[in-house]
């Protein structure tokens, strides 16, 4: 069964855009920071050969990729950066749009956009029916605080720069009281980043 997971670069202290976002702008303040790594080395990545990072960040990188076969976004991510004009933020691979309600003149794309208006439990059905026998990435942060309240997030993979924001989009706010806990699978020492792995931990019922 699919996996659904986030990898997201985040500064240290936890945001994953600096404040004032906007479509001119989709990463905020000094939030393009967070993805220098994307281009300090000189291993391309077999998926966007327009990065070219170190031998190590390019596998690491590399290997989580390739195990998405679908992916889902929030409305807010999607209008930042103009529904990625219709190639999706991992080419190929169907996208699904948390949102209200859908656009009026949707990008065209091969694989069409699914707009879902119904929740994050039917945007993880979906995409988990769309990915066969791959993952479900999970990207910006409300998809993926949604999934951790509802208990569908099974990874969480931080790409962690040494910088700090100051402000700007948090990745893990508005969680509510209860404790969850992970379990740290991975750590890889790389020029730049530092990648955290970690599995969401679930009780007997399949909460987390």
């Amino acid at each position: 069964m699919a996996n659904v997971l986030t990898a997201l670069a985040v500064s240290v202290d936890g945001f994953i855009a600096g404040p004032d976002d906007s479509t001119e702008q989709p990463l905020g303040k000094s939030g393009s920071r967070l993805f220098d790594w994307f281009f300090q080395g000189d291993t391309p990545s077999k998926f966007y050969r327009q990065f070219q990072m170190s031998a190590l960040s390019a596998r690491f990188f590399d290997t989580f990729t390739s195990r998405c076969g679908a992916i889902i976004t929030g409305r807010r991510t999607y209008d930042l950066v103009n529904g990625w004009s219709g190639t999706g933020p991992l080419p190929g691979a169907p996208l699904f749009v948390l949102t209200h309600s859908e656009p009026v003149e949707p990008p065209a794309g091969d694989p069409p956009y699914v707009y879902v208006t119904d929740g994050i439990e039917s945007a993880v059905e979906q995409a988990k029916a769309a990915a066969k026998e791959k993952d479900v990435g999970v990207m910006g942060s409300a998809g993926v605080q949604q999934c951790l309240r509802s208990g569908l997030l099974d990874e969480i993979h931080l790409h962690l720069v040494p910088v700090l924001l100051g402000s700007g989009i948090r990745l893990l706010d508005h969680l509510g009281p209860d404790l969850i806990e992970l379990e740290c699978i991975g750590v890889v020492d790389a020029p730049g980043v530092t990648p955290l792995s970690y599995r969401v931990q679930r009780d007997e019922s399949g909460r987390s």
